[in-house]
């Protein structure tokens, strides 16, 4: 990725809040490495180098500045845009995937080799998929040391660390300080005493520590890890329990977010209250609950994990369902410049596209919603969720005792999977047979790994594969492009709402005359739809 050191040093020198994330500074005379909006004071230019990520500033032997907190900067919006190798492969790394599968995993998700995904990856963001997940590993740690009184060996290997060595040594390099400095630091900023009162005390870390007992222990060993949970902690809570501010590019529309998704929120999966969105999550390691309350300058999030190893996906998928990586500036000068959404853009900034946290319900969602209303759609959806039952409960610790996440009569559960959808019955689903069929034809497509609908998956063969599959067409297959993948630019022309949205602003209301209408809305033209549909 090409950084133009003119435009790059201005945004520095002005501590312009708007390129955080796009690339990050780097100060060879102290070998720290800062936002763009860091309120030192501005380096000399023979002193500055500029990065595409944070994993190449600290490939280039730079730590992360403790004043500004880079790595807790919103991600760069570049990999929610991009539908190349590069974004998939950012997309998938923040998702956790390295520490899960390896960077064999991620290649061969990919269709690529290893060694030529590195390259590429080197080429464009200045770190291997090993570097990246390293950062991220980084950051998860760096907010559960923070945030929890886990014993720092726990910590290691929740955070996906392969072994205590290797935690310290990341840690050390990254920030400077060994991990217990860095809990006193963060206790002593927040007024605490040393210790908590009744607190655990910080387990010995030794060099060759094996993982502590219980399935929040036992990490991806090997690589090290780091790219994109954008967060900053908040205040401690229980063990499975992290409170977290998101933060966002501004200016961030909430309400018009909160609307959209409490019109459509399904009974015992999520709900919308008092300003807050509330769901439950399944992640790679168990289920979770999340809460999400949009403030200004950031987003409180409190997530209640079954199994914290599951923080950095659980965090991406949070960032992912409000949008928050985008860059609404860029969007509403493109929309802005229509003088059919002028008053629109200038009334309400910050439109946001609300994504998925799990692209096979937004597949379910989208067929249930095909030629019915929003209300029709989340009442079929209300009796697909009742009928599959109350959720596994989340994990047992060694003594007996469980973390609460969302266990049974907790009256909220993550979307019924793929296998649960199979096994229902066809009185279960309530609706008409053809329907039916394609929602089990899409279950059973996933639930092989034919059809691939994690944030990674390349758009166009996507689209491609649903269209083949019987019931799908352009509407259905593009609304899983712009909630479940996150393509923002994508348009549904034959969409009643959008075309409803279209007269009523004076615009052709026929698809034909609409869809050659939008293509002055490019690359943003998912975001123009969330406009005609407020309109």
């Amino acid at each position: 990725m090409e950084l133009d050191f003119e435009r790059c040093y201005r945004a520095v020198d002005s501590r312009d809040q708007r390129f955080d994330g796009w690339f990050y500074t780097g100060v060879t005379t102290t070998g720290i490495y800062c936002r763009p909006s860091c309120p030192a004071t501005t380096p000399k230019r023979e002193n500055v180098r500029f990065f595409a990520s944070a994993a190449a500033a600290q490939r280039a032997g730079l730590r992360a500045c403790r004043r500004c907190r880079p790595d807790a900067a919103p991600g760069s919006p570049d990999w929610n845009v991009r539908a190349d190798v590069v974004g998939r492969a950012m997309r998938l790394i923040g998702d956790g995937v390295v520490d899960r599968d390896g960077v064999p995993g991620l290649a061969g998700r990919l269709g690529y080799t290893e060694r030529h995904l590195n390259r590429m990856l080197v080429a464009e963001v200045g770190a291997g998929p090993l570097a990246l997940a390293r950062a991220q590993r980084a950051q998860t740690a760096r907010i559960l040391i923070e945030t929890t009184d886990l014993g720092l060996a726990e910590i290691a290997f929740a955070a996906g660390f392969g072994s205590v060595r290797q935690f310290n040594d990341t840690i050390r390099e990254v920030y400077a300080v060994a991990p217990s400095q860095l809990r006193e630091t963060a206790r002593r900023s927040a007024g605490a005493p040393p210790r908590r009162s009744g607190g655990r005390p910080a387990r010995p870390v030794g060099s060759d520590a094996a993982p502590p007992p219980g399935p929040a222990a036992t990490g991806t060993a090997g690589a090290s890890s780091s790219a994109g949970t954008s967060g900053t902690a908040g205040t401690s809570g229980t063990a499975g329990t992290i409170a977290l501010r998101l933060a966002y590019r501004a200016p961030l529309h909430a309400e018009a977010l909160l609307d959209f998704l409490a019109l459509r929120a399904v009974p015992g999966v999520e709900r919308v209250e008092a300003g807050s969105y509330r769901r439950g999550l399944r992640l790679p390691h168990g289920p979770a609950e999340i809460s999400m309350t949009p403030l200004p300058g950031h987003v409180a999030a409190t997530l209640r994990l079954a199994d914290l190893r599951d923080l950095a996906p659980a965090v991406a998928r949070c960032r992912r369902l409000l949008d928050l990586d985008a860059d609404p500036e860029a969007v509403d000068a493109v929309l802005g410049a229509d003088p059919v959404f002028a008053e629109a853009v200038a009334k309400e900034p910050g439109i946001r596209v609300p994504r998925a946290v799990d692209g096979f319900e937004m597949a379910v969602r989208a067929v249930v919603g095909q030629q019915v209303s929003v209300a029709g759609a989340r009442a079929v959806l209300a009796r697909l969720v009742a009928a599959a039952g109350p959720a596994t409960a989340g994990r047992t610790d060694a003594d007996g005792s469980s973390p609460g996440v969302v266990e049974r009569g907790c009256g909220i559960r993550p979307f019924p999977s793929a296998e649960e959808v199979l096994a229902l019955p066809d009185t279960a689903f309530g609706m008409p047979a053809a329907r039916r069929t394609t929602i089990r034809a899409v279950a059973e497509a996933v639930a092989t790994g034919d059809l691939d609908l994690d944030p990674g998956a390349d758009r166009a063969e996507l689209v491609e594969r649903l269209t083949r599959l019987p019931g799908i067409g352009a509407w259905t297959a593009g609304y899983v492009a712009i909630r479940a993948l996150g393509d923002p630019d994508v348009f549904l022309p034959t969409d009643l709402g959008v075309r409803r949205g279209a007269a009523t602003l004076g615009l052709p209301d026929d698809p034909a005359g609409l869809d050659a209408y939008a293509g002055r809305w490019r690359p943003w033209r998912s975001y123009a739809v969330i406009r005609l549909w407020r309109a």
